[in-house]
């Protein structure tokens, strides 16, 4: 399968996905750590992808969304941003509401 099908599944397949460097228990680095423990924070479930464990998805997720860091977080298939977005949102209380309606959407589907 196509690295971009592949990323494109994973995207629309998951209500709420982290690409980061690392997993949420071991992260590789202090942004998708910070990511990690916002969406953590906000208790709902959530997929990750290791793009250090994947070299294509590494190389192709920028062009994916147009967007060129890690980690990345998509909601409901969405691009919603990198690290200092995610934890301004959580700050705000944006991210838990975001990601709780997520998670539902998804359950109820």
């Amino acid at each position: 399968m196509d690295v971009m099908e592949r990323i494109k599944q994973q995207v629309e397949g998951n209500p709420i996905v982290l690409y980061m460097k690392g997993t949420p228990q071991m992260p590789q680095c202090g942004f998708s750590s910070r990511a990690a423990q916002a969406l953590q924070a906000c208790g709902v479930e959530f997929a990750h992808v290791n793009v250090l464990a994947d070299p294509e998805i590494f190389e192709n997720l920028p062009r994916y969304a147009d967007w060129p860091t890690f980690p990345q977080l998509y909601i409901g298939g969405e691009l919603v941003g990198g690290c200092d977005i995610t934890l301004e949102l959580y700050q705000k209380g944006e991210l838990q509401s975001m990601t709780k309606a997520a998670a539902q959407k998804a359950k109820a589907s």
